[in-house]
């Protein structure tokens, strides 16, 4: 495992920014701006958090930070399946965009244990 030395290098950061380029480019055509705009905002949330976080250089506040992220994670979950209810996302992509979420909630779930358990400060 090669060392984090910034958010960049967390796969976790990663794969929340790939996620909120993914639904910025599914959504840009769709004329539901209230829900759409939430999407954005949860979605985009989520790396945004991290870097935050992680950039206070305090495992408590990079610990609360990602419990922050966590909680939006499951907000955008909950903004797709209303936008796959209204049908302004497709069933496959609705499902597909949730797993990613449901991921990066494991994800984050691992690395607060692990935070709270190896740095104990």
């Amino acid at each position: 495992m090669s060392k984090i030395e910034s958010f960049e290098d967390l796969t976790v950061y990663q794969n929340g920014l790939q996620l909120a380029i993914d639904l910025y480019k599914k959504l840009a055509h769709s004329k539901e701006y209230s829900l759409k705009d939430q999407i954005f905002r949860s979605a985009v949330s989520i790396p945004s958090n991290i870097a935050e976080g992680f950039e206070r250089e305090y495992n408590k506040e990079f610990i609360r930070f990602l419990r922050i992220v966590k909680g939006s994670s499951g907000e955008l979950r909950t903004q797709i399946y209303i936008a796959e209810g209204i049908g302004i996302i497709e069933k496959e992509t609705a499902m597909e965009l949730v797993s990613k979420c449901k991921h990066i909630s494991s994800m984050l779930r691992n690395l607060i244990k692990t935070r709270t358990e190896r740095f104990r400060d």
